[in-house]
């Protein structure tokens, strides 16, 4: 059985985990990161030098590190249309899209997330906060746009391309009830959120 090393707490552990519940492939997860420790030990930075998680270990001994490339490895590997799109342009915008994700809007909610969920009050940089949250709402109006278009984030089916960025509305919606109007992005979201995956391995999953 696979192995994925990493917390469940963590976006970019969620993203595999949820990736591998769409696919239904059976794996092991470890907690390490956080809390739990070990990504300094040697043993781990044998597996990602980055000592960050997840690391994906497979069965023959095969390890690899970065989120949105273990999911485009294990849909390309396992031939999941349920994940990775036949048609090239269509793959190739859901790519885009976990891209993008890394990119923008990670680095936008990152500050938000950080000060609003592992920061005491009192040591919060509301700076950081109010324009974490600004730079979060272009980005997801940048989606609603898109959603705009079509149903799913690289087309009419959902795609591997709609996982990182998904594992980012999570929070958003949870993090910013102030929100503005984006009916695309709720429809889109309404019908991830509703998927068998995301209820096991993401709704279940507190912020923290």
């Amino acid at each position: 059985m696979l192995k994925i090393w990493g917390r469940n707490t963590s976006s970019n552990v969620q993203k595999v985990i949820w990736a591998l519940a769409e696919m239904k492939i059976p794996f092991e997860r470890i907690d390490v990161g956080g809390a739990f420790g070990k990504t300094k030990d040697a043993f781990y930075l044998a597996m990602n030098p980055n000592s960050l998680v997840p690391v994906l270990e497979e069965e023959d001994g095969f390890t690899l590190w970065e989120s949105n490339s273990i999911c485009r490895y294990l849909a390309a590997k396992h031939q999941a249309r349920v994940l990775e799109p036949a048609d090239l342009k269509t793959r190739a915008r859901a790519q885009m899209w976990m891209d993008w994700q890394l990119s923008v809007m990670a680095p936008a909610i990152t500050p938000v997330f950080w000060n609003l969920i592992r920061t005491p009050p009192d040591k919060r940089d509301q700076k950081a906060i109010d324009t974490g949250k600004e730079k979060t709402v272009t980005a997801a109006k940048m989606m609603d746009e898109q959603l705009g278009r079509t149903p799913f984030m690289a087309g009419n089916e959902f795609s591997y391309g709609d996982i990182p960025v998904g594992i980012m509305i999570y929070r958003y919606v949870q993090l910013i009830p102030e929100r503005p109007s984006t009916p695309n992005l709720d429809r889109w979201y309404a019908a991830i959120s509703s998927r068998p995956a995301f209820k096991e391995q993401i709704a279940v999953v507190p912020l923290s």
